[in-house]
């Protein structure tokens, strides 16, 4: 077959499957969301725990999770009853379901069922402060996927702007236990970081939208999350050298220590206090000199049109 020919008779398919829609919802979760996407209020389960029955169709439709079938993560449940079990749950997720029990009291099945697509990824927030927090300690206010990607339904892209881990709610999403003082007094942690960020040259050129400016997960990592003590941490010790210097060309160990979440001391506080008000002056200063300056030019404008009658 020439070219040409093969040219011809291909064309038209693949005119076709531009005219075809995109995949959207799998005929599962359509079923599902006939129930659940009118369904309001909430469901008191067995173990006492509430659940949330309404399930935002629009939003759901619009996640990177749209196109799975529902029992991909509800693994005990069938696609056509809650009555019916579902398929048997895979060995690894349900022994991962008990280790993360305390945090996913409703279905731990269906938080275990992340890492069946996201393996490598789940690994690292196990082995990080985060989870261990989780498996370890049996706590639940340690943060996991949803604390931080929002509620599995509705998961977008972090690259999207209305994601909680997009660079513009980022540090507000770390902020609600980091900036806790409930949280802060329980584990100990280091007070006032948020603020401290917020008032740093770093939190202030992202609130004024620069694309650069580094955020929390820039110098903490995204899932790998470890204690500052950890040598395995980005911010321990000589590892700032390579954290700061993958924006700071050339950071070295004289450079690297002004980058802290501590609050600076007096002189560097009433240093910036001193500036911001003989800015102020300054300002006030030049205002008043031109009003006055103006006023008199009109004063002496009027007495020399009045001696002139």
């Amino acid at each position: 077959m020439s070219q040409k020919t093969f040219a011809v008779a291909v064309a038209p398919l693949l005119f076709l499957l531009l005219l075809l829609p995109s995949v959207g919802l799998s005929q599962e979760s359509e079923t599902c969301l006939s129930c659940h996407g009118v369904m309001k209020g909430s469901l008191k389960t067995q173990r006492g725990t509430m659940v949330d029955l309404n399930v935002d169709t629009e939003k759901f439709n619009a996640s990177v999770h749209a196109t799975l079938p529902c029992t991909e993560c509800h693994m005990r449940f069938s696609a056509g009853s809650h009555a019916a079990s579902g398929s048997a749950v895979p060995s690894d997720i349900l022994s991962l379901s008990s280790k993360i029990a305390a945090k996913f009291k409703n279905d731990p099945v269906a938080g275990a069922a992340c890492a069946k697509c996201h393996a490598e990824v789940y690994q690292k927030v196990l082995s990080g402060v985060h989870g261990k927090n989780i498996t370890e300690k049996k706590q639940v206010d340690g943060a996991f996927c949803l604390d931080c990607h929002g509620s599995p339904h509705y998961i977008t892209r972090v690259k999207d702007g209305k994601s909680p881990m997009s660079r513009k709610y980022q540090v507000e999403t770390c902020g609600k236990c980091h900036g806790s003082q409930a949280i802060i007094e329980k584990y100990k942690l280091e007070e006032n970081v948020m603020d401290s960020f917020r008032e740093s040259f770093h939190g202030r050129k992202l609130h004024l939208g620069h694309t650069r400016a580094p955020v929390c997960t820039s110098c903490h990592n995204a899932h790998d999350i470890r204690t500052k003590s950890d040598p395995e941490s980005p911010v321990f010790g000589k590892n700032k050298l390579e954290t700061c210097g993958k924006c700071h060309r050339g950071a070295n160990e004289k450079f690297v220590p002004a980058i802290t979440h501590k609050r600076p001391g007096p002189i560097p506080h009433y240093g910036e206090k001193l500036l911001i008000l003989l800015t102020m002056g300054t300002f006030a200063f030049i205002i008043s000199h031109v009003l006055l300056e103006a006023f008199a030019d009109i004063r002496d404008a009027v007495f020399r049109k009045k001696e002139g009658k």
